[in-house]
């Protein structure tokens, strides 16, 4: 930017593409590294943390910035690939100055932090926050009318304090369209306490779908922080496989109380899971796949595969089974894959149409016997039946590949790889 340049509201740059000299994408701004300063100094900005290929997120030196426009940032050449790691002295700018309670100097007012502004220096390469935007009211009052005002740093205090029971309603906004697995690479990132305060901050689908994504580490100590009744709700709120998953991290003495404080229904579910080894078709699959009677339509059946909140291979077939219709189900008929669905008239019934020469897996198949069964039959989810023949849930692809990883894959991807450093002083 050059100097005299208009100044950039930080929460602006979040989620802009990061490019190199000759046009090619780099990643994308996932944050902004600040070092506060004595007094009432201005903080200078070290650089930003952008999120490269395979969600890693690294450091990019404000001195290796040789622009920030409408949509886009520029750098001056090679790009380091060591992992980002904060250090003591720094501060996240969306991640722990939005949301904090400051103090306005001439009035003593507390106030809320909206936004804060970035400016370089005129002459240099330096990059300082110069403005702070804040409300007037309550913490946490974001949808409500509360009077705005910008003023220069020096104008409040506060930022310095430890502070408890932070908001973090603005960060939450801020990182609002980035899909559950990108939002839990943020959330990895953050210190546990701006952890616990986003996750307080989500509403309970949207926490559930990140907690399915982040390190197991991170998902207990999470669920550990929020109250049991709310912590209940997530685990409903989850997919069945992973709620399983997720208390069996738990002592058994907790993991009881909270299925206690569930619904019966979902309960139920996951008991059963949990009922089973992990590294089994039973441990692995969801209780919750697409079933079908067989008097049902293909009009039917594409109607259930459009339902948004489906993953992709969860709608990729539907199963075919007489009442009733939840898992355990009475009778299992067979599979109707989704291309078989597109090439039939909506009025033809589900039953003619089912394939039923492919053999289902039992409960008990190891995890060996599941992999070979989708790599043989290119299959994304099979169905597991129990001897008296009855659906008992589906195993998908991504399920059986999180347990095919390292146990430690969600952490090394977070991290990424170690490298030279990374030029900060």
């Amino acid at each position: 930017m050059a100097a005299g340049a208009p100044r950039v509201f930080v929460s602006h740059l979040s989620g802009v593409a990061v490019f190199d000299p000759n046009g090619d994408q780099v990643g994308r701004v996932r944050d902004l590294v600040a070092m506060l300063r004595v007094g009432r100094r201005p903080p200078r900005l070290l650089g930003i943390v952008v999120e490269v290929a395979g969600r890693r997120l690294i450091f990019l030196p404000m001195t290796r910035v040789s622009g920030v426009e409408s949509g886009q940032v520029i750098t001056t050449g090679v790009v380091n690939l060591r992992r980002f790691e904060q250090r003591p002295t720094e501060r996240l700018v969306l991640g722990e100055l939005l949301d904090r309670r400051v103090t306005l100097v001439e009035t003593g007012e507390q106030v809320t932090v909206l936004d804060v502004a970035i400016q370089q220096l005129p002459a240099r390469r330096d990059w300082e926050i110069d403005k702070v935007f804040v409300r007037r009211g309550k913490s946490g009052a974001l949808r409500r009318k509360g009077e705005t005002l910008t003023v220069e740093w020096s104008a409040v205090t506060g930022f310095s304090l430890e502070e408890h029971g932070q908001g973090a309603e603005n960060l939450v906004a801020t990182f609002e369209q980035l899909r559950p697995a990108d939002l839990a690479n943020v959330m990895h990132h953050l210190s546990p306490k701006r952890r616990a305060e986003v996750a307080a901050a989500l509403d309970d689908d949207r926490l559930a779908d990140v907690l399915e994504e982040l390190p197991d580490d991170d998902q207990v100590e999470i669920l550990g922080k929020l109250k049991d009744e709310r912590a209940a709700d997530v685990l409903e709120a989850m997919d069945p496989d992973d709620a399983a998953d997720l208390l069996s991290e738990l002592p058994e003495e907790d993991k009881e109380r909270l299925l206690t404080l569930m619904q019966p229904d979902d309960a139920a579910d996951v008991r059963r899971l949990l009922s089973y080894e992990e590294r089994t078709a039973g441990g692995l699959m969801t209780t919750e796949p697409i079933v079908l009677r067989p008097d049902a339509t293909v009009a039917d059946a594409l109607a259930r595969v459009r339902q948004q909140d489906l993953s992709p291979a969860l709608a990729a077939q539907v199963y075919v089974c007489r009442p009733p219709d939840e898992t355990p189900t009475g009778k299992y008929l067979g599979t109707v894959h989704f291309q078989r669905l597109l090439r039939e008239p909506p009025f033809a019934l589900v039953s003619s149409v089912v394939d039923s020469d492919l053999k289902p897996l039992p409960p008990d198949a190891s995890l060996p016997s599941v992999t070979s069964f989708l790599a043989a039959y290119n299959m994304v989810a099979a169905p597991v039946v129990d001897d008296s023949g009855s659906l008992l849930g589906a195993v998908t692809v991504d399920d059986v590949l999180d347990h095919l990883l390292p146990e430690d894959w969600r952490e090394t991807e977070f991290h990424g790889p170690e490298g030279v450093p990374d030029g900060r002083h």
